[in-house]
């Protein structure tokens, strides 16, 4: 009886193949390709011999011929490839199960190039690692999307032109073993122009003074005699009062400061005027990549490296949607879900009537991938899955799943308030104090995530 044939699924890394492998069962090989196989040369050993004569070969990208690249066999994957090429003598379709990103639609088509399949080529996509998911995308195979290869070839063949054309440059005039490159040299250039502005920056010194009270707010000075102080906004750029600005405001010393604060000391302020204005505050929208980060790091004070490898093996451990996005988008299933999760927590007044879509900032974002957010048609709790998760894990989903829910929740509503108090010097000099507050009339989706940045009393 002839061995029955399977099919061979690639995907990048052992956890993902390990993971899908469970959902699929005994039909199908998962077998991960460990990244990219294939590249253009990083060392003159890599370059074939018949290539080595051109003079274009240790770049590897022919200019002259439409900037053909010149892609060989990682050195590290060669046996790799062979190992992927004899299970595929065992197999009857091969389904390249890559992610679904230029790069992962890059490592699709070199695994095809390389292995020359005889067999049917499916390409399988998805966003989660759930089995629903699975099952799903390897019923609703595609082809390889040549618009994506081209894409990531494209910005390759800039990065290898960037990196060795620049690089000696920077060899001969700055320091040996420096690097350049199509990203970092303009991101060094930003941080360059922002130096420059700082040390050119001329500081000036005034004072100002704050009334402590005992209902635990702070009232700030804004005027003596009906004279408005000096604020940030008053000085150009050489650290000079600008000239509108020079006869019509007060400018303290320390020593006119520490009078009026001597004068005033235990002194009862009292209430001049109180204006009240209502406010919404709506929520973010969903965590893309940099938001991510971002978050991540003003809360949990991690870098990006570190957040993108937590977010790699919770979207490898099937816990979250795949983690390189720019899209603010969710499906109608996650709509759903968040929405529910905000229902049955905070209540049918903390979701509004419909549900909120939002519209990403990124030209040509890649809308095929959602928006960073909790894996499946229901969500879990941070709590549920506490036993399951590593500590950062949790803190990184607990972030998501709050963001994820809080997107899809009632608008926060808040009361802005500002009161002016006066106060007499014992000299008779009328002085303006201002403290401004909100307070949280209804907390919509500040149930569930609340900013970093609380607004403070002034």
């Amino acid at each position: 009886m002839a061995k029955k044939l399977k099919k061979l699924v690639i995907v990048e890394s052992p956890a993902k193949a390990r993971k899908i492998g469970g959902y699929l069962g005994d039909d199908y090989i998962v077998e991960a390709s460990i990244g990219h196989i294939r590249d253009l040369p990083q060392r003159a050993a890599d370059i074939p011999e018949e290539y080595k004569k051109f003079p274009w070969s240790r770049e590897g990208v022919d200019i002259e011929n439409d900037f053909a690249p010149l892609y060989v066999i990682n050195p590290d994957k060669k046996q790799k490839v062979q190992e992927l090429k004899d299970l595929l003598k065992e197999s009857d379709e091969l389904i390249l199960a890559t992610d679904e990103d230029r790069e992962g639609e890059a490592i699709a088509w070199h695994l095809m190039e390389i292995l020359r399949p005889k067999v049917p080529v499916k390409r399988m996509v998805f966003n989660e690692i759930t089995k629903e998911a699975i099952l799903k995308a390897v019923d609703e195979t595609r082809d390889i999307d040549q618009r994506l290869v081209d894409a990531q070839e494209t910005r390759r063949v800039l990065d290898r032109l960037f990196g060795y054309r620049l690089s000696p440059v920077l060899w001969k005039k700055v320091m040996p073993r420096i690097s350049a490159g199509r990203v970092q040299s303009v991101a060094t250039r930003l941080i360059v122009e922002r130096e420059r502005e700082r040390m050119a920056f001329i500081a000036s010194t005034w004072w100002d003074l704050t009334a402590l009270t005992d209902q635990n707010f702070n009232a700030r000075l804004i005027s003596v005699d009906g004279k408005r102080l000096a604020t940030t906004n008053d000085f150009d750029s050489n650290g000079a009062l600008k000239e509108k600005s020079a006869n019509q405001i007060l400018l303290l010393d320390e020593a006119q400061a520490s009078h009026l604060a001597t004068s005033v000391k235990n002194e009862k302020l009292i209430v001049k005027s109180i204006e009240e204005s209502p406010r919404t505050e709506r929520p973010k929208p969903p965590f893309t990549t940099s938001t991510m980060q971002q978050d991540a790091g003003s809360r949990l004070g991690w870098g990006a490296q570190l957040t993108m490898r937590i977010a790699q093996s919770l979207y490898e451990g099937g816990y979250i949607t795949y983690m390189r996005t720019d899209s603010v988008s969710l499906s109608e299933s996650a709509i759903k879900a968040a929405r529910s999760s905000a229902k049955s927590l905070y209540g049918a007044d903390h979701i509004p009537d419909s549900p909120r879509f939002y519209e990403g900032k990124t030209k040509n974002a890649q809308e095929a991938h959602e928006a960073i957010r909790p894996a499946g048609d229901s969500f879990k709790t941070p709590g549920e899955l506490a036993p399951e998760l590593t500590r950062d894990q949790l803190a990184l989903y607990d972030l998501i799943w709050k963001r994820t829910v809080a997107s899809q929740m009632s608008d926060a509503k808040k009361l802005q308030a500002r009161v002016d108090f006066d106060v007499k010097t014992k000299e008779g000099k009328d002085l303006t104090f201002r403290a401004n507050g909100s307070v949280v009339t209804f907390p919509g989706f500040l149930a569930a995530y609340e900013d970093v940045t609380d607004e403070k009393n002034e």
